[in-house]
């Protein structure tokens, strides 16, 4: 077994980082949040991500996994380092790669043996070249340094199993020497392997993500002509579904892909091909898709009501997807500033997303509308004037159709998931909007 440093304890680096420790790996996660740390020394983890906490309580426990701000010291003793820090968007679309520029330094600078640097973060095709002669510019100790690429492909919510039962794990390597430690570092896993170059696994790191962005929009824009049309989106995608060429995942319309993943890695594909003269038409039509499609139901609601001034408008679920407490690119972050801009009164609900909602938007007064959080659907049903649907929570899909009925002043919903049965809420009396169905 492997001494493994992790930078970064998001997402990425803590899932891997308690994963390793898992099968058996020692492992110190590296984090400059003395607070974050301290957090998870007790325990806790610091998203809401299922089955991590039971994971990083019983590895630390059995003294395989480590957490501490000093990357000097976790560093300075690591047989390999994970780099799991963000590499956010920038407005041109591109890479921010400045944490991995700053934890590739202090690698440099504090390392005092033979060492892999694995580059688990997203980064545009070529980026390990560069990290790894970064590395041999700042490089302090006469010692072995080689920079390996190894993307990650979990989702948000499945992120454990996502990684203990991986379809494969991608590792790109420029040496037989980086190569074997990597297949020792993932031989307890037991999945298969594909080891390539380090610009290859970048790149099917994007192509991946990119690829099922594309299916997303696509089954969006047939959504959109089937509404036109009198065809149900639905019955579209399950003869689809049929035919092993295109399979069933992420054929089901809605109001668009969001995360930390699929928004990013499209522009920043888009951005790396126009950096080299050519232009990816499918991915740019795929952001192009996306972006209308997350006001596509407010757009549909402002051509039914003369104005959201003064409404009580329900919103059921603001983080992006169910199964995590996470925000970025969320539907609800497009629409509520819309909403709130018109005078809406929102009562929001969200099992999870609250608190992180609330840093954006606080309980009260927000331009000419307000916002307040309630702790049930019911409370945000009640007496609303009209009702979004953005997230498919279980707690949301468990409402059942003559709760709308019953609860609103007037029964007018707007569903972004496809949640209900168009024929189901006609029957309870509800006006109900959905995508691609009539």
């Amino acid at each position: 077994m492997y001494k493994i440093a992790v930078a970064g304890t998001g997402y990425v680096g803590l899932v891997a980082g308690v994963c390793f420790a898992e099968v058996g790996h020692q492992v110190t996660c590296v984090d400059i949040d003395e607070h974050k740390v301290e957090i998870m020394k007790r325990g806790l983890s610091p998203i809401y991500e299922a089955g991590l906490e039971e994971l990083m309580q019983k590895n630390y426990a059995a003294g395989r996994l480590h957490y501490t701000c000093d990357y000097a010291a976790a560093y300075r003793e690591a047989d390999a380092i994970f780099i799991g820090v963000g590499t956010p968007e920038q407005p041109d679309g591109s890479a921010d790669l400045s944490y991995i520029a700053t934890v590739a330094r202090q690698i440099a600078e504090n390392v005092d043996k033979d060492c892999l640097v694995v580059v688990k973060s997203t980064v545009p095709v070529g980026t390990n070249d560069k990290v790894e002669q970064f590395i041999r510019d700042f490089l302090v100790n006469d010692v072995k340094i080689e920079v390996a690429s190894n993307p990650e492909f979990l989702a948000q919510g499945t992120a454990v199993y996502d990684t203990m039962q991986a379809a494969r794990i991608i590792i790109g390597t420029e040496s037989k020497w980086a190569e074997a430690m990597l297949m020792k570092i993932y031989e307890p896993f037991q999945l298969p392997i594909v080891s390539v170059s380090r610009r290859s696994a970048e790149m099917i790191k994007y192509a991946s993500n990119d690829f099922l962005a594309l299916k997303i929009s696509y089954m969006n824009d047939i959504a959109n002509l089937c509404e036109l049309v009198g065809a149900n989106v639905q019955d579209v995608a399950k003869g689809m579904s049929y035919d092993e060429r295109i399979g069933n995942k992420f054929l089901n319309a809605g109001i668009g892909y969001g995360g930390s993943c699929f928004p990013k890695d499209t522009k920043a594909l888009e951005y790396l091909a126009r950096q080299n003269g050519y232009e990816l038409k499918t991915v740019k039509a795929a952001i192009d898709v996306n972006t209308a499609q997350k006001t596509i139901l407010f757009k549909k609601a402002s051509q039914r009501l003369i104005t959201f001034n003064g409404l009580k408008v329900a919103i059921l679920g603001l983080t992006f997807k169910p199964g995590t407490d996470d925000l970025r690119e969320a539907p609800s972050l497009e629409n509520v500033p819309l909403l709130l801009s018109q005078g809406a009164d929102i009562w929001a609900y969200d099992p999870v997303g609250l608190d992180n909602f609330k840093q954006k938007y606080p309980e009260g007064k927000n331009g000419r509308g307000s916002i307040k959080y309630v702790e049930n659907v019911e409370d945000a049903l009640s007496g609303a004037n009209v009702c979004f649907i953005f997230t498919e929570w279980g707690e949301i899909k468990a409402v059942n159709p003559e709760a709308y009925k019953k609860l609103m002043r007037t029964p007018l919903v707007y569903d972004g998931r496809n949640i209900y049965e168009t024929v189901a809420m006609k029957a309870a009396g509800v006006e109900y909007h959905s995508i691609g169905r009539k």
